[in-house]
């Protein structure tokens, strides 16, 4: 528990390092201090005791933090939460060298408020304390919010208050669900308690009733955070109007509170309510994936079109949860991570021509591969990764994802039946086929064809070459490089990841095999049929 505690004070202690340094040297010291959180996170997986069981890591004793109200320091990961802590922490400096050239005005601001992000995601994706997981969940608010509305573009501030307004009342939902549950605990016990899987055991036990507007409130909460439709409104705005580094975090960590959320509260803590809901958040996760899909057709700003396509992507990540199966669950988890790291990379690749051309039009900018056939190839590369191209991190999670929801309703050999089916993976099936069309219009535009720049700078950039090269640099290509390797090794070697996420997935499903069943029969009940020996014979 020290060493995880260590990789959120890191940030922290980085944070007011760079508030009483110079401005020079700002940008190494949050560096060196998301390089070290890294650094410790790494040592905690190499050291995690079983990757093939998935539990949580073994820790003394958390010390109470508030005993009356039953709230303790309590941290600890599972390989799930240990998964998408690495991967912040892994962006976190990727992040930071990236705003080197982009951030030149009230730099240690953006890099102070940048540090206490990370160390806020952390914290919310380690938490065993649900109040401990609320105030990290909650307090990634305040520097997005700042950083967008100081470092953004023209609309900045409009897009930090739209942010700020939707997922902070949808949070209220939330936390309004954890303090019932744990108040319905101290009835029944006599004490009171916010560790996360003692409220999981208490919320199971509630009536079905309870359980429907129990999950109905965390899904609320967690949907604005994913975002799900019709609740996305404010991510196109954000993303559009953040700096480089901001839109990259947010893609590839804050919005992953909302889908981790569902995973490890919502859909464990009351599961009778995630049967009955069940079909309508499958319906949302679909209008997701098909809507977005038709709006990014049809963008022509580039970073809009990647925020867009955030929002289908996400929506076919919670239809492989709600699938309820094995196959699903593992697919949405494992599709967490991969758009973690390919959205990433394809916000950074944009941020990279913006600095040197300011516009993100592609009816203005377009034929790339002739001035800069580094950043191309990139582009491609990553484009191509979220596609869902065979070899590639996005196919693995995309299938699962569509498999899981197609076996569904006939996935009863498992002991996993369903009430999705074949048409819900079919018009999904569809969405992805319009984000290969978007994507590849994408490249069409902005990577071949006729050189297209803007005739502000004859140069093709505003800065001095010895700061900005016309293709991208030493730096740049580093930002990158690392996020490839990350696409290649999930698309080529996705098993070890999948065997460390099952054991996770299968504790979240426990209850929803006897559950589902159960509202099939209610739905659909026996009726006389030949073929059945146990019908019986009704009369007209």
């Amino acid at each position: 528990m020290a060493l995880i505690w260590l990789s959120i004070i890191l940030p922290i202690a980085a944070a007011l390092g760079v508030a009483v340094s110079p401005t020079r040297h700002a940008r190494w010291i949050a560096l060196a201090g998301t390089l070290a959180s890294l650094a410790v996170l790494a040592v905690v997986a190499w050291q995690f005791p079983d990757w093939t069981t998935g539990k949580h890591s073994p820790s003394t004793e958390a010390p109470a933090w508030i005993p009356r109200a039953g709230i303790s320091l309590s941290v600890g990961f599972d390989t799930v939460s240990l998964l998408l802590a690495l991967l912040t922490a892994l962006l976190m400096p990727l992040c930071i060298l990236g705003s080197f050239s982009a951030i030149t005005e009230r730099v240690r601001e953006y890099y102070g408020w940048f540090l206490v992000l990370g160390s806020s995601i952390i914290l919310a994706f380690a938490a065993r304390d649900a109040i401990l997981f609320y105030i990290g969940y909650e307090f990634t608010l305040l520097p997005m919010t700042i950083i967008i509305a100081v470092y953004g573009g023209t609309e900045r501030r409009v897009a930090a208050i739209k942010m700020f307004l939707y997922t902070f009342l949808g949070s209220m939902f939330m936390l309004a669900a954890i303090l019932y549950v744990a108040w319905e605990h101290r009835v029944v016990s006599g004490v009171w308690t916010f560790d996360i899987d003692t409220l999981t055991a208490t919320g199971v036990r509630l009536p079905a009733a309870t359980q429907y507007w129990l999950f109905a409130a965390l899904m609320i909460g967690f949907a604005v955070k994913v975002p799900l439709f019709p609740l996305h409104t404010w991510l196109p705005l954000a993303h559009d109007q953040a700096p480089t580094a901001g839109s990259v975090i947010l893609a590839a960590s804050m919005l992953k509170l909302g889908t981790y959320g569902n995973y490890r509260f919502a859909l464990p803590m009351a599961p009778a309510g995630g049967v009955e809901l069940m079909t309508v958040a499958a319906v949302l996760s679909i209008a997701a994936i098909i809507y977005a899909s038709l709006i990014c057709w049809v963008q022509t700003d580039a970073k809009k079109l990647i925020a867009y396509s955030s929002v289908a992507h996400l929506g076919l990540c919670m239809l492989g949860l709600f699938a309820l199966n094995p196959v699903g669950a593992e697919g949405a988890v494992f599709y967490m991570v991969n758009h973690g790291v390919s959205t990433g990379a394809l916000f950074l690749c944009i941020g990279m021509f913006y600095e040197r051309y300011h516009t993100k039009d592609t009816d203005v900018l377009g034929g790339l591969a002739k001035r800069m056939p580094v950043w191309a190839c990139f582009m491609v590369f990553f484009t191509m990764a979220s596609i869902g191209l065979p070899g590639l991190n996005g196919f693995v999670g995309e299938f699962l994802c569509l498999g899981g929801t197609f076996i569904a309703e006939h996935d009863v050999q498992s002991g996993f039946p369903g009430l999705l089916g074949p048409w819900y993976a079919i018009v999904a099936g569809l969405g992805l086929i319009l984000a290969a069309m978007y994507l590849l219009i994408l490249l069409g535009k902005i990577v071949w064809g006729p050189l297209r720049v803007p005739h502000t700078s004859s140069h093709g950039h505003s800065e001095s070459p010895s700061t900005l090269t016309v293709d991208i640099n030493g730096r740049e290509i580093a930002t990158l490089v690392p996020l490839a390797v990350a696409c290649l090794w999930l698309g080529l070697q996705p098993k070890p990841m999948l065997d460390a996420i099952a054991p996770c997935t299968q504790r979240m499903l426990e209850h929803y095999p006897a559950l589902v069943e159960r509202h099939r029969q209610v739905e659909t009940p026996r009726v006389a049929d030949a073929r059945d020996p146990l019908a019986k014979e009704t009369t007209p």
